[in-house]
């Protein structure tokens, strides 16, 4: 292909307003991406007003603020940095990461971790959404408007609507958002935080009494699993239009920066304001946007909405790209923007259910995710190792064929996981007990330090046991057969 043809068919691609590549290999002619160009949607999709609400979380753990600072810049950094190792893989396979994760567990295998993350991704882009529908119905209380079922409908609809037609929409255009995105949703967050600053106490924030190890790693192993390993399944989804001769370990840095810098500061900043105020620290249990907004003035609600509306949608349509990915990679033969709309249209009935029938949503949730982050923590494991172990760039033609050098099932690999998860399961359990009784079968390993009622049952160790396992694991017992996919053998 010559110079000029290549750059006609790139120019073509990009100014195309729907994106057709699925989950096939993207076209060397594509590949132009610079590392620097992972900061934009990694920062956008974070860089929101909920950042501050995590603070809440993070001191029901008990812990002082000083523990509470070392574990989210800690936490939040590492769960990112995580991603930007996986992020590699997206470079050298230029494929999304469901199907790059087929070199290590088979091309048939990997639909086994493909269903978890499916999963996860469904359940967090839901999530964001009805977080953005109740900020919604809440902000307009707060004005005075109307805020009953009517007003959640329209909300649902217009949420919902710019979820779908950005992820249908495809990669270029949702690059090109995010890098708006950013300004906007990054300016109102700046402008709440000016507005609230004559609230914050220094004397009962550091006045905090502080928690054992035990709350120490419970609210680490939360934060990283509520940031970081919550998008680590998708993390080579944005990488994939990577040059070929790009810097490993400067994707690694934009994808790490750009992912924690914003919640880092955000989860800061909440730490100072929540951590003064124990009427907030409540209230964001049940709607953590909406009671972040009962302390603004008046005139400041609407810009504030729009920008926190935005930034969760911004999340949101990078989930809900990315699932239908994993869709297509599990075996579903339609184009990609079907799959994005599939994705959304069960999107759009959780909302719809969680706003309008359920009684709560939070604890379900967060029980749900801690559930799932313990097999995605064992993928993440395996596949951080496998990238370790790689030396060559993928067979792109073998990771879609069961019959190439990836093999069809890797009983190996998928073994590990199910141990890891297994051990893993054994030491998280229910947090939310009562919400969620369906899940009070975990932490049936807690027995020798102390049971579910012991204090070590609130760490949550499952979800870094079980990565530890996924990784050592596979460094081990993954060598060997990676060295022979490389060989050809």
């Amino acid at each position: 292909m010559s110079e000029s043809t290549a750059t006609s068919r790139l120019s073509q691609s990009e100014r195309t307003l729907v994106e057709t590549t699925g989950i096939e290999v993207i076209d060397e002619a594509q590949r132009t991406a610079r590392p620097a160009d992972l900061f934009w949607p990694w920062f956008a999709a974070n860089v929101s007003v909920f950042g501050i609400s995590y603070s809440s979380f993070v001191y029901g753990f008990g812990v002082s603020f000083l523990q509470a600072l070392l574990v989210t810049v800690v936490g939040v950094g590492l769960s990112f940095f995580f991603c930007g190792v996986i992020a590699i893989a997206g470079k050298r396979g230029s494929a999304p990461t469901m199907v790059l994760s087929r070199a290590a567990f088979g091309v048939n295998g990997q639909k086994v971790p493909g269903v978890f993350s499916w999963l996860i991704s469904m359940g967090w882009e839901t999530f964001l959404a009805i977080m953005a529908v109740l900020a919604t119905a809440t902000v307009f209380d707060q004005l005075g408007w109307a805020s009953g079922t009517a007003t959640k409908i329209i909300a649902t609809a217009v949420v919902a609507a710019l979820i779908v037609l950005a992820s249908v929409a495809g990669y270029h255009t949702i690059m090109r958002l995010q890098s708006v995105l950013t300004w906007v949703t990054g300016a109102a967050t700046v402008a709440y935080i000016v507005m609230t600053l004559d609230r914050i106490d220094l004397g009962a924030v550091t006045g905090r009494e502080g928690a054992s190890l035990e709350g120490v790693i419970g609210a680490l192993v939360m934060l990283m699993t509520g940031f970081g390993l919550g998008w680590i399944n998708i993390a080579a989804d944005w990488s994939r239009y990577q040059r070929r001769d790009a810097s490993g370990s400067a994707i690694v840095f934009w994808n790490t920066f750009g992912g924690a810098l914003a919640p880092v500061l955000l989860i800061i900043y909440g730490l100072l304001l929540i951590g003064s105020d124990p009427a907030l620290e409540e209230g964001i249990v049940n709607d953590p946007i909406g009671t972040l907004a009962t302390i603004l003035p008046i005139w400041f609600l609407v810009p504030f909405l729009l920008a926190a509306v935005l930034a969760l949608v911004s999340g949101a349509v990078l989930g809900i790209y990315s699932s239908g990915l994993t869709l297509l990679s599990l075996g579903l033969k339609v184009p990609r923007p079907t799959a994005a709309f599939i994705d959304g249209t069960i999107l759009t009935l959780g909302t719809i259910w969680v706003v309008f029938f359920a009684q709560s949503f939070l604890a379900p949730f967060q029980s749900f995710l801690i559930t799932l982050g313990v097999p995605i923590a064992a993928w993440a494991g395996i596949l951080m190792a496998d990238v370790v172990l790689r030396r060559r760039d993928y067979d792109e033609r073998a990771l879609f064929d069961p019959a190439g050098r990836y093999g069809s099932w890797n009983w190996t690999s998928i073994a590990l996981m199910a141990v890891a998860s297994v051990i893993g399961w054994g030491l998280v359990i229910n947090l939310f007990a009562d919400a969620a009784p369906w899940n009070n079968w975990q932490g049936y390993l807690l027995g020798p330090i102390g049971g579910k009622e012991g204090t070590w049952a609130w760490a949550n160790l499952g979800v870094l046991v079980s990565l530890a396992i996924g990784f050592l694991g596979w460094l081990l017992l993954g060598r060997p057969v990676v060295r022979r996919q490389e060989e050809g053998v």
